[in-house]
C-alpha cells in the first residue's frame, strides 16, 4: 500500500537536495581570487628619436589603446645619451606594473640604457632603431654599413650651454627631409614634419651607450627595408647580435607612421610572448 506524499514535502526535499549539491560543488571548485578577472596589460612606453617627436606614434597609440594597452609616449630630451636614458628611466620608475619599452631611431639607444635596473620591463621593441652594444654610438653604427644618407643631409646649428661651450644640433635639410627620412609619406605631410623637427644634438648622437639591456631582456625588431637613415644591414646586424625576433617590412625610416599596424603587431607579439 502506497502512502501519498504531499507535494509541499516533495518540493522541500528537492530544494534541500539542490542546496546540498551546490554546497558540495562550491567546496570541490573553490573560487580563486581574480579567476574571472582579466590580467591587466603592460604599459607600453614609446620613445621617439631625433628629428621627430612623440606625435609620430599617434596612429600606433590609437591602435594600442583600442586593444586595451595603457600607453605613455614621453618627450625624449634629445640632448645626450646618458641624460636622455636617465629621463626615460625616471618615467618607468613611476609605472608600478609591467612595461614594454618600444622605440624608434635614436630612441633605441635610449631604451637600451633606460631599461637597466627595471625588473618590470618585460620586452624591448626596436622599430627602425639603434640597439647598440656598450661603447657604441648612433653615428658610429649608422656609418658602419653603407646606405645611410643622413650625414650629407644634416645642417648644424649651435645652441648655448649654460656654463660651457656651445653645443651643436643637427637638423635634416628640409629639401632632403622626405627622401632621407620619410619617402613613403605624402610630401604635404613631410613638409610639416621638416618644419617642426626636433633636432638631435651631436653630443647625443655621438655619445657612447652603456651596458645594453637587450642582454637580459627579450627583444623584438621591426626593420624597414627602405631605411635611408639607419641602413637595413646595420639593423640586421644589431638584431642578430641582440637575439631579437625580427620582422622586415618595405618602409621608409618612419615605419611607425607609414605602417602603424605593423608597429602595433610587433608590440602585441612581444606582449604575447612575455605575459
Amino acid at each position: 500500500m502506497r502512502v501519498p506524499v504531499p507535494r509541499r514535502l516533495l518540493a522541500a526535499l528537492a530544494a534541500g537536495v539542490l542546496i546540498v549539491v551546490g554546497a558540495v560543488s562550491a567546496q570541490a571548485t573553490p573560487h580563486r581570487p581574480g579567476q574571472a578577472e582579466k590580467e591587466p596589460k603592460p604599459t607600453v612606453v614609446l620613445v621617439h628619436g631625433a628629428f621627430a617627436d612623440a606625435s609620430g606614434f599617434n596612429d600606433t597609440i590609437a591602435l594600442l589603446q583600442k586593444a586595451g594597452f595603457p600607453v605613455i609616449a614621453p618627450a625624449n630630451p634629445l640632448r645626450d645619451t646618458a641624460g636622455d636614458a636617465a629621463y626615460i628611466s625616471s618615467v618607468v620608475d613611476t609605472i608600478p606594473g609591467p612595461v614594454i619599452l618600444a622605440a624608434h631611431s635614436y630612441g633605441g639607444i635610449v631604451i637600451t640604457n633606460a631599461a637597466r635596473g627595471h625588473a618590470n620591463v618585460k620586452a624591448l621593441v626596436y622599430m627602425g632603431a639603434f640597439a647598440p652594444d656598450e661603447g657604441e654610438s648612433a653615428l658610429q653604427l649608422a656609418g658602419q654599413f653603407p646606405g645611410s644618407e643622413l650625414g650629407a643631409a644634416l645642417i648644424p646649428r649651435s645652441y648655448p650651454v649654460p656654463g660651457g661651450e656651445p653645443g651643436t644640433d643637427g637638423y635634416i635639410d628640409a629639401a632632403k627631409f622626405r627622401a632621407v627620412f620619410a619617402a613613403d609619406l605624402p610630401a604635404s605631410r613631410t613638409r610639416l614634419m621638416a618644419a617642426t623637427q626636433r633636432p638631435g644634438s651631436v653630443q647625443g648622437l655621438g655619445g657612447p651607450s652603456g651596458a645594453p639591456a637587450w642582454k637580459t631582456v627579450p627583444s623584438w625588431y621591426l626593420i624597414p627595408t627602405e631605411d635611408k637613415v639607419i641602413p637595413p644591414a646595420a639593423q640586421r646586424f644589431m638584431a642578430k647580435r641582440a637575439g631579437s625576433k625580427v620582422t622586415e617590412i618595405r618602409s621608409s625610416h618612419v615605419v611607425m607612421i607609414s605602417h602603424p599596424e605593423a608597429a602595433t603587431k610587433i608590440i602585441k607579439s612581444a606582449y604575447a610572448a612575455t605575459r
